[in-house]
């Protein structure tokens, strides 16, 4: 093929498809340009609503993406490629992967949820799917734990929003409930205000609420007081400890006993002639 030929084609391949080619480089670099404004754009808006940081990251970027493949496919269709069958590809691939992650699907949406209505944040005790133990972080698909003798529970968050959620630090106090048992020979308004004299004695018991001291049961083998006294919620297992030592070391010294089970065996001799 003479020169000049090969020259002409190439000629009219630029004057025919140069200006589709131009086209789609400026629909590839406005579209991811307009890309990472919306996206800056979207951040900002969530950011002053003051939505989870978590949140705003995964669907800042999911925007993005989309934006981005959105541009890809005009781009591709301006060259005159057919993108129909390009875009039934993507959809049948978002199907199959959808079925195959149907898991972590619910373990996002349930992630979403957690973050968004905050039943609990990191740094509280809650009991949740089985487990007990401090938030160290809410993620989108796992809910990360720590336990109180230091084992770290990572969990699925569709376990957790499965189930009843007990956040122990929701609120900035709590009620410390003690049952205190003594014997039926023991003097009742004595044990009562020996009890009373140790709620007092400790700073850490709240004046209000105020504490209840009552007899509540009387058992087979004692007549048991309910003591519910508030405290800090810091220092609930604090004062549940030292106070059930202090009535023990109390009672010894005032001869109050703290009596056990009893059972009266009677055995029958039976005369087998």
């Amino acid at each position: 093929m003479p020169e000049d030929t090969k020259i002409e084609q190439i000629i009219d391949a630029l004057a025919r498809y140069g200006m589709q080619i131009v086209a789609a480089v400026i629909i590839l670099v406005v579209g991811l340009w307009l890309a990472k404004k919306l996206k800056a754009l979207f951040v900002n808006a969530l950011q002053k609503k003051e939505v989870d940081p978590t949140l705003v990251g995964f669907f800042s970027s999911l925007l993005y993406g989309a934006i981005t493949v959105f541009v890809v496919i005009a781009a591709i269709s301006k060259l005159g490629v057919q993108t129909t069958s390009f875009v039934a590809v993507i959809g049948a691939a978002g199907l199959a992967v959808g079925l195959a992650l149907q898991g972590s699907l619910s373990n996002f949406a349930s992630g979403v949820l957690l973050i968004l209505f905050k039943p609990f944040s990191a740094g509280d005790f809650i009991s949740a799917g089985g487990e007990m133990g401090t938030v160290v972080e809410v993620s989108i698909l796992t809910t990360e734990m720590k336990t109180p003798d230091n084992k770290k529970i990572i969990m699925p968050n569709s376990q957790i929003m499965g189930g009843s959620i007990t956040n122990f630090s929701a609120h900035p106090t709590r009620r410390v409930d003690m049952t205190f048992g003594v014997s039926y020979s023991d003097d009742l308004n004595k044990t009562k205000a020996i009890l009373e004299e140790l709620i007092e004695a400790d700073e850490r018991i709240l004046k209000d609420p105020a504490p209840q001291v009552v007899v509540g049961n009387l058992g087979d083998s004692s007549v048991d007081f309910i003591v519910r006294p508030w405290a800090n919620t810091a220092d609930f297992w604090a004062v549940k400890f030292d106070f059930t030592k202090a009535v023990k070391e109390r009672f010894d010294a005032e001869g109050i006993s703290i009596p056990f089970p009893q059972r009266d065996v009677h055995v029958f001799q039976e005369n087998v002639s």
